[in-house]
């Protein structure tokens, strides 16, 4: 799609989340972590996540932390709706959980890339949103850019131990 000006780059670190208009194209590196996007194709809005676990541990009373799965959905959830967009009408993608140490695991042990891209898919079908696509786990990591104007998204997932990356555009 063509722009009347350039495009706002926005880098997310671990733990952070974005909510931008047409203007911005958002753009992370995943290992383990995993990030979701949200965009509502009518109004050109969407919230990208980069979270590093799946859940937080222990209990009491928190102020929300987009390092935990469930917490980055409320924080993108709550900055949509300030911005007039009704979530449910957007469309949903996942990327990432990568298995950044595939020599070390024990058999049969889960890793965290792979807890990490099973909860943002229970996360998303819980909340009702229709995933479109979703480029999850293999070993390595991956570049994503979002580009909110489009509601395009690119993956490059760049395996470890000198493999060829590999490059994916998802509609």
């Amino acid at each position: 799609m063509l722009r009347d000006r350039a495009a706002i780059d926005i880098f997310l670190q671990p733990g952070e989340y974005y909510v931008g208009d047409a203007d911005c194209r958002i753009r992370t590196l995943l290992g383990s972590c995993v990030s979701v996007t949200l965009w509502h194709p009518a109004m050109r809005i969407g919230a990208m996540s980069h979270f590093l676990l799946a859940e937080r541990g222990g209990g009491g009373a928190f102020a929300l932390d987009g390092r935990y799965g469930e917490e980055a959905m409320w924080l993108m959830l709550r900055e949509l709706v300030r911005a007039d967009v009704d979530p449910m009408q957007c469309e949903a993608k996942i990327f990432g959980g990568g298995d950044m140490f595939p020599r070390t695991m024990r058999s049969g042990a889960l890793n965290v890339g792979r807890k990490n891209g099973e909860k943002a898919r229970r996360l998303l079908r819980g909340f009702g949103f229709r995933i479109v696509s979703e480029s999850l786990f293999g070993i390595g990591h991956r570049q994503i850019i979002f580009d909110v104007a489009s509601g395009d998204v690119w993956a490059r997932q760049v395996r470890l131990a000198g493999a060829f990356p590999q490059e994916i555009k998802l509609e």
